[in-house]
């Protein structure tokens, strides 16, 4: 294995002398990079954030938008990342380097004040910049852009297709947004001849193993699931991470330390999209991010699953998180399973001697805890096939986007001719684990899909877990949030389901 490196801005730095626990924002500082800022270390203010070269989904490469202060640095080597600083392209010998376009507009836009926020603006509005298909025309940039100028009743998208989702992990305090929404919604397509615009047509740097060891701690990937399973049954005791949303956190905020970390994010077989007869398989290693922008087309579209994205998190936590990662941790708030126990999903386990598959529902056995083994790794979420054709996914929080939920219910119902045939219910925040509304369950399926039952069904779901009070929400409030969101779906079903 040779020294881990990465290519910062063009240029190649070796990761020595970081220890490797050492957070890419850390690293990054270190080294002059100061435009890359912490302000939560916890993945929640976005003033960390830098650009990583990552496989493209139209393209052989995107530019992917990451929290610095949640992704180790040594889970960078050999890969190609970005900063604000990088984004200015260097001019003629004895002049300033030429700001990016994306750096123009926030400038002649007001959309800068104390600056502290602004690298890490420049950085994910950059990403969605360059992200392919984003531009369909440049609008007018002599009056002041915006949805309701072009009318265009959608808010969050700009005429130049800027969906401002790609902001939703960046926080400013002294704009009031308004002048950052315009210098995203200004900017045109990459010009001909923009060297980060070409770099998507060739591919992204390959994975590279590491094994990188300091100070009695070391960061390990290996090149395939084989050799990984291996190591872990070597070393039970390691850290296994993949986006490192959730273990950079704890590294952050508790000190958590690791004696060894092992990484499973680019290994081939945990990223792949696969359609096989009566199922589809999700690769545990692929990113929220890219699930959502493959799923269609040649691979069926997830309509619960279309309706989690935009709910869970942040752009740029879905830029690193997992479905993998978020069953993982077994936390009783994580959004996706919910939405995966009402499509009735199933995990693949795999160890080093060989897979199993476990029902999602039979998965969680107590706080924070699953019936997965030491060594043993999620390779894939088993999706069966045909999907439920009613669905709904609500996320009961204090804020519409980016917040923990109080509540998550999700719903996967089969409705012929005014009667519930199939329904699967998926609940999470009621109770120590995520778990499937059986009673209401029984109660819908066999039942005309009216008011009535419907009313009937809701009682009994407002009784379903042991939902506590905390500061998000009583247990009161949360029982009544679990009937109130049956009653909502079928208000909004009546009139294209017959009752």
């Amino acid at each position: 294995m040779s020294e881990a490196r990465i290519t910062v801005n063009g240029n190649e730095t070796p990761l020595s002398p970081a220890a490797p626990h050492m957070t890419a924002l850390d690293f990054l500082r270190e080294r002059g990079l100061t435009g890359t800022k912490e302000g939560c270390a916890e993945g929640e203010c976005g003033a960390c954030s830098v650009m990583v070269a990552r496989p493209g989904v139209h393209k052989p490469t995107d530019w992917v938008a990451v929290n610095a202060c949640l992704v180790p640095a040594a889970a960078l080597d050999g890969q190609e990342i970005i900063t604000s600083e990088g984004l200015a392209t260097a001019g003629k010998p004895g002049t300033m380097p030429s700001l990016h376009p994306v750096q123009e507009e926030m400038a002649v836009r007001g959309g800068s004040q104390c600056g502290y926020c602004t690298p890490g603006f420049v950085c994910s509005m950059a990403a969605e910049y360059y992200r392919p298909g984003r531009c369909q025309h440049t609008p007018d940039l002599e009056h002041t852009p915006g949805p309701e100028a072009n009318g265009d009743s959608d808010p969050e998208h700009g005429p130049n297709g800027f969906d401002l989702h790609a902001l939703s992990g960046n926080l400013c305090r002294c704009t009031g947004y308004r002048p950052i929404r315009d210098a995203a919604f200004a900017v045109g397509a990459p010009a001909e001849g923009d060297p980060l615009a070409h770099r998507r047509e060739q591919a992204p740097p390959a994975p590279v193993a590491t094994e990188y060891t300091r100070d009695g701690a070391t960061f390990l990937r290996r090149d395939t699931l084989a050799e990984t399973l291996r190591l872990l049954r070597e070393r039970p005791d390691a850290v296994v991470v993949a986006g490192s949303t959730d273990w950079g956190v704890e590294v952050n905020i508790r000190s958590r330390r690791a004696d060894c970390v092992v990484a499973i994010d680019r290994l081939p077989e945990l990223r792949e999209l696969r359609v096989e007869p009566g199922h589809l398989d999700i690769g545990a290693g692929l990113t929220l991010t890219e699930i959502e922008r493959r799923l269609g087309g040649d691979v069926p579209a997830v309509p619960l699953l279309a309706d989690l994205f935009p709910q869970f998190a942040s752009r740029l936590i879905r830029n690193g998180a997992t479905l993998g990662g978020n069953l993982g941790t077994g936390s009783p708030i994580g959004d996706s399973p919910p939405v995966l126990l009402a499509l009735d999903a199933s995990l693949v386990l795999a160890d080093a001697d060989g897979e199993r598959v476990v029902p999602l529902a039979e998965y969680f056995t107590g706080y924070r805890q699953s019936v997965r083994r030491p060594g043993e790794l999620i390779r894939a979420v088993r999706v069966p096939l045909p999907l439920s054709p009613v669905t709904a996914f609500h996320k009961i929080a204090k804020r519409r986007f980016d917040d923990i939920s109080s509540v998550a219910v999700a719903f996967a119902l089969d409705i012929e001719d005014g009667t519930v045939r199939k329904a699967r219910i998926g609940l999470g925040g009621v109770a120590a684990t995520p778990i499937r509304s059986l009673a209401t369950e029984a109660a819908l399926e066999g039942k005309p899909w009216s008011a009535e039952t419907v009313e009937a069904a809701a009682r009994v779901l407002r009784g379903e877990g042991t939902p506590m009070s905390d500061h998000r929400a009583s247990a009161l409030y949360r029982s009544a949030m679990l009937g109130q969101s049956l009653l909502k779906l079928h208000a909004q079903t009546t009139e294209a389901v017959p009752s």
